[in-house]
């Protein structure tokens, strides 16, 4: 499958321009900093853009996109949302994206809700049930995509 056919996966927003010459400021969604390397590209309501080059800035990236050469452009492209097709990692990696939508089901078949949220949290995300129960994720056995979870927790989490 080539990376055009792979499903995508939002990555990072262009917040704004920086200084004169068509850099932007992104926020990238992803831990794959290599999404910014070089030659990388990636998709945007307003068509495939190329990384020239990026660098850590204050907490987000400083990037160059062959496609946007001045500040007036950069300033155009304000909000955008950019994305890339999904890298083919573990099979046992958990894609955020298909969590949502699907009804949660304990190791006893009792179904505890359906996920609205995904929070994060330092010791494990959180499944964020529309019950208002919060499962970690690492109770989760398997995954459909956004239809069904099965669980296994501890006796007393959902009291």
């Amino acid at each position: 499958m080539s990376a055009a056919e792979r499903p995508t996966l939002e990555v990072g927003r262009i917040v704004k321009a920086h200084g004169l010459k068509g850099q932007v400021v992104v926020d990238l969604w992803t831990d794959r900093e290599e999404r910014l390397a070089p030659g990388a590209e990636l998709m945007s309501p307003r068509g495939v853009v190329h990384v020239r080059g990026a660098s850590a800035h204050q907490g987000r990236f400083l990037v160059w996109f062959e496609e946007i050469a001045t500040r007036e452009d950069a300033e155009s492209w304000r909000g955008t949302v950019l994305s890339a097709p999904k890298l083919d990692l573990d099979e046992d990696v958990i894609w955020i994206d298909e969590l949502f939508g699907a009804s949660v089901v304990d190791a006893k078949g009792v179904v505890r809700g359906v996920v609205v949220d995904v929070e994060a949290n330092p010791a494990s995300d959180l499944l964020v049930l529309d019950s208002g129960a919060l499962v970690p994720l690492t109770f989760v056995i398997s995954v459909e995509a956004n239809t069904l979870i099965e669980i296994d927790v501890p006796d007393g989490l959902f009291e």
